[in-house]
């Protein structure tokens, strides 16, 4: 009875959510625009998590291991082969506006898109052409599936390039929803309606109907884009400094590539010792997981070009201060949706199908990994966009070559949960480098928790 009154309480928590995400302080800002983005991975994940449910029951598990397995090919290069260029992105726009080079900004804007087609569409050929070279010794099964997945990268690559284009502009829908949200939904629509057609629907189909969906998608991002750039920024001579672009984007690179090795790396070995059905289980458990990860991607792509803003400023001290509450959401939410997705972990992966809640005791291992990385935050494009790409690249190696090493040791025995603990274990190590390298070369305490002395 002595309770304060329902009303208050209601009236509190609005109180608290507008100081939060309203009004117009970089904090707030920030928290919308990283919700947004989170907002959109997760209705994204959950159009992907039914995809996966829907091509597993329809594909069967061995077809279903198949296209993974060349998707998971197609994330990795197709997230290296812009060279930089879409997280350089977020370090260049803003330097050309702060400095009011716009010869050189129109030059990018139009340049970085045109060059990462061309280089990616070649990179391709050359990869379609090993994949023809060597279909003597790939599985027969595998073959087209490959030849579909090197079609798809030159526009996986330009998605990537104009998704960093519209977040250095604060577009974050523009960015995201072609890519996450419009390309899952095609994925989904044209899957189904070869099921519906009563086409047999193995790894060829799943390739064919997302290679169109990755295509139709990027497109239909360029015209909205151009649209967009037309009206923001004026007309007029444009300037080409392609040295100058490779010199930033070719060290993140590095970074963005050592990242994504340490990323699918489990993926891949797990492919070469262990049947594709419990590589299949495997990806079922990843992609449960896969919103912890959403956190740390929402903060990444919303803090990183204002770091370089706040850097190119010279104000240390609003530096600083925006990288503890990119550090702090980062980890508090990461915390929860792990306990979250462990407590719903089984029957989650029921709906892949009744032999997926093996993979449960894999969660719990794989999860430790993602609580530690989000510990310290978006500290990556931190070193990124403050000139320390080189020692940031070093640490992602180091890191995935100890990811490589114990997954090569215990994925032979051990199955999906050895290839759980290395990548855990490989996270674990490269989150203590990174706070190490922070805490000495900026001065900075970047731990959730603790504070600095």
């Amino acid at each position: 009875m002595d309770a304060p009154p329902a009303p208050h309480s209601l009236a509190g928590l609005k109180a608290k959510l507008a100081k939060l995400f309203g009004g117009s302080s970089e904090a707030a800002l920030t928290n919308r625009l990283a919700g947004t983005i989170f907002l959109i991975r997760v209705f994204s994940a959950g159009m992907a998590y039914g995809a996966q449910i829907l091509l597993a029951r329809w594909m069967g598990g061995t077809e279903y291991g198949i296209y993974v397995y060349v998707w998971t090919w197609v994330l990795l290069l197709g997230s290296m082969l812009d060279f930089g260029i879409s997280a350089s992105a977020q370090k260049i726009i803003p330097e050309y506006r702060a400095a009011g080079d716009f010869d050189r900004l129109r030059g990018f804007l139009s340049g970085s898109r045109w060059g990462t087609l061309a280089a990616s569409s070649a990179v391709s050929l050359i990869l379609a052409a090993i994949v023809w070279s060597l279909s003597g010794l790939i599985d027969s099964a595998e073959v087209i599936p490959l030849y579909l997945g090197c079609l798809t990268l030159p526009a996986f690559v330009v998605a990537n390039t104009q998704d960093g284009i519209a977040r250095s502009h604060d577009w974050m829908r523009l960015g995201l929803m072609p890519q996450f949200i419009i390309r899952q939904a095609l994925i989904i629509g044209f899957t189904a309606g070869l099921f519906v057609l009563g086409f047999q629907l193995g790894a060829i189909a799943a390739m064919a109907a997302s290679c169109a969906a990755v295509w139709l998608a990027m497109i239909g991002q360029m015209i909205a884009l151009n649209r967009r750039l037309a009206g923001h920024i004026a007309p007029g001579p444009r300037a080409y400094d392609v040295r100058g672009w490779l010199a930033v984007s070719l060290p993140i690179l590095l970074v963005e590539g050592f990242y994504l090795l340490l990323s699918y790396t489990d993926v891949l070995v797990l492919q070469q010792f262990r049947p594709a059905d419990e590589v299949g289980v495997y990806y079922a458990v990843v992609k449960t997981l896969a919103l912890v990860s959403f956190i740390h991607y929402a903060m990444s792509a919303t803090t990183a070009h204002r770091f370089t803003e706040y850097h190119a400023a010279g104000d240390t001290a609003r530096l600083a201060a925006y990288v503890r509450h990119a550090i702090v959401w980062t980890f508090w939410p990461s915390l929860a949706a792990t306990a979250l997705l462990l407590a719903l972990g089984e029957p989650l992966l029921w709906l892949f199908g009744p032999h997926f809640t093996q993979g449960y005791s894999i969660m719990f291992v794989a999860a430790i990994g993602l609580v530690v990385r989000a510990a310290i935050g978006p500290v990556e494009r931190l070193l990124n966009m403050l000139g320390h790409q080189q020692v940031c690249a070093l640490a992602y190696a180091l890191s995935f070559v100890v990811n490589l090493v114990l997954c090569l040791v215990l994925v032979p025995r051990f199955g999906g949960m050895g290839a759980a603990a290395s990548t855990s274990a490989a996270l674990t190590f490269e989150t203590v480098l990174l706070f190490v390298i922070v805490r000495r070369r900026l001065g900075l305490h970047v731990l959730a928790f603790g504070r600095q002395s």
